[in-house]
Parts: C-alpha cells; structure tokens; sequence
C-alpha cells in the first residue's frame, strides 16, 4: 500500500483512501446517500460516502411537514440530523469531492472524480439525486445571481419588497410561492399548463393570500431582461398572441430536475428521462452496482421515500457482498 491520500483534514478521522479497495462506495450525500451509508456501517463494511454536499436537495427545501417523526422541521435541521447520525460510524467520508465517471476493471469498481482521484470498490450505490431544469431561455444563463434563481429557500430574504415570478406550478413552485408570501411585494405565477399541479393543501394556502398572487397560466417565458440585474419578464401565450412584459426583480425557476445520472451513462441502464432503472431490491442493470433516492426510475420523489430507498440499497449490497466472498 502507498501512503494514503486524504480529500478532507486527517484530524477529523474521515479520510478517502486511494490506495484502498473499498467494500461499498457510496456517491451522494442527500437522503438516500446517508441513509445508506448508516446501514452499511451497521453491517460493519468497509464504506466510503462520497458527495459534493451533505443533504442535497433537502438542503433547499423550507418547511417540511410529512416525515414521521417530525409534525415540523426544516431540511437544513433534518440534513443536519442526518448527517450527526452518520457521522457516528467509523466509515470514510469525502465531502466537497464529485463523482464523474464509473467504470469496471475486472471484479472492482472504479470511480474518478473530478479532481482526478480513484477509488476502488467492490461494490457501488449511486445515490447522486437530480439538480434544477433551467427554462433555457435569452438572459437567464446571463443573469443567474443577479435576479434570476433556482432556490427559494436560499435566494428568497434577498428580495422582500419587491415583485417576483416563480416559474412552475407543480409542488415546487407552490413551495416557492409560499416562501415569498412573507417576503416579496408580489408574485406573478407562470406555466404553460392551464391550472396547478401542486398538493391541494398548498394551493389553498397560496389562495388565501388573495390579490398578492396573480397567475399566468398556459404562458411561456420568452425572455428575462436586464443587464446588471433583472428588469423584467416576457411572456407569451401559448397558442400564440401578443407578449406580456411583467416588471419583476426576481425570477424563481421552479420546472422540475434533471436526474444527475451522467456518470452512468453508457454504463448503466437509464430511461428516457435519464433515470436509472432499478429493481425492487434497488439493483441496477450491472451486478454490483446499486441506486437510490430521485436518480432512480421509483416514482414519487419525496425525502421519506429516498431514505428507504437508501437502506433498501446498502441491505442489497451486502446481501451481494456476502455473496461474493462464498
């Protein structure tokens, strides 16, 4: 073995070893990621829990009210419960550090990141979640940070006074509206698709606010304006007709997310969603390898749903683990 290499301080006793093969490499850091990772320390494998974060969309949700055990909490305090509880097992983490490629090299794993580490596994579970779906549109690539967003629960405190639009009417951009209620002046709601699709309770909510919400159902977005911060909006009706211009300060991009499955491409059997496809048992297309949380094909996306599925993928890899040493 050659001297070990470590991602983040040897002091905290949490290390990425290079010259190491791991028993289970775990790459996400959300629900899922961590859920796992306490299973697999409580079958006592040799486990790496790899990320770029520690709680991953959670950490941009507000207010959560259906997971059991909590009537309220926010995802920053559950992320943060979270990640106290795994860090009570003595396995590897490495935070701040991406995973950008995954291969095979006779029975082991092996995983690149982007700063050009290796890591050997001898088996995988990919619990890397989904990211925001930008609308793609003439000056949002420009103005992100200046006005344009894709976090409420971040970017929100920044524009209390002023008039905004989310973009999205599913449960995200409801959520989104009922982070600016106490914040913003008003709120402009856009979707190409007639009416919500967002949980009754949380569009009675946002009813209640009365003239503060206005909506602008079956419209487009044709472009974000603005040079050094955001002016205003442009819209358009669907099936055609004249623009709308709104002047608005903020724009919330809420349109759903794009699984974070690209480390699998090519290697692993994705939908046309680019999900992975998993089993009931949270096994991939390629033995050895498992998945978890929303880069899956498991419908409804929820955090209660992710953490189940992260333990249902670590008792899968040592179920298989077990087997490789027969």
């Amino acid at each position: 073995m050659g001297e070990l290499k470590f991602l983040i301080s040897p002091e905290s006793g949490k290390r990425l070893r290079e010259d190491h093969l791991y028993e289970l490499v775990i790459v996400g850091g959300g629900p899922a990621g961590l859920t796992a990772a306490v299973y697999a320390a409580r079958k006592k494998l040799d486990a790496l829990l790899v990320s770029v974060d520690i709680g991953g969309q959670t950490l941009l949700t507000a207010d959560i009210e259906n997971y059991m055990g909590y009537h309220y909490i926010s995802g920053e305090e559950l992320a943060a419960k979270f990640e106290d509880q795994v860090k009570q097992y003595p396995i590897d983490i490495a935070v701040g550090e991406e995973v950008t490629s995954l291969g095979k090299e006779g029975n082991d794993f092996v995983l690149t990141t982007s700063t050009g580490k290796e890591v050997r596994a001898r088996a995988v579970i990919l619990a890397t979640g989904k990211r925001s779906r930008p609308l793609d549109v003439p000056g949002e690539r420009e103005l992100v940070g200046r006005g344009v967003s894709y976090c409420a629960v971040c970017d929100a405190p920044l524009f209390a006074g002023k008039e905004v639009v989310v973009i999205g009417a599913g449960n995200s951009g409801a959520t989104a509206v009922m982070d600016l209620l106490k914040i913003a002046n008003r709120i402009y709601v856009v979707d190409v698709l007639p009416d919500w699709r967002a949980d009754p309770l949380l569009v009675e909510r946002i009813a209640a606010a009365g003239e503060k919400v206005a909506t602008f159902f079956g419209h487009e977005v044709v472009r974000i304006e603005g040079k050094d911060r955001v002016t205003g909006i442009v819209l358009r009706p669907r099936g055609g007709g004249a623009e709308v211009p709104l002047p608005v300060q903020g724009v919330f991009i809420e349109i759903g997310l794009i699984p974070n499955s690209d480390l699998a491409a090519g290697f692993l059997e994705l939908n046309e969603a680019g999900e992975i496809v998993v089993d009931c048992r949270c096994r991939t297309s390629v033995p050895g390898v498992f998945a978890a949380g929303d880069v899956t094909d498991v419908p409804e996306k929820q955090v209660i749903i992710a953490a189940g599925e992260g333990a249902k993928a670590a008792l899968s890899a040592y179920a298989y683990l077990i087997g490789q040493r027969r």
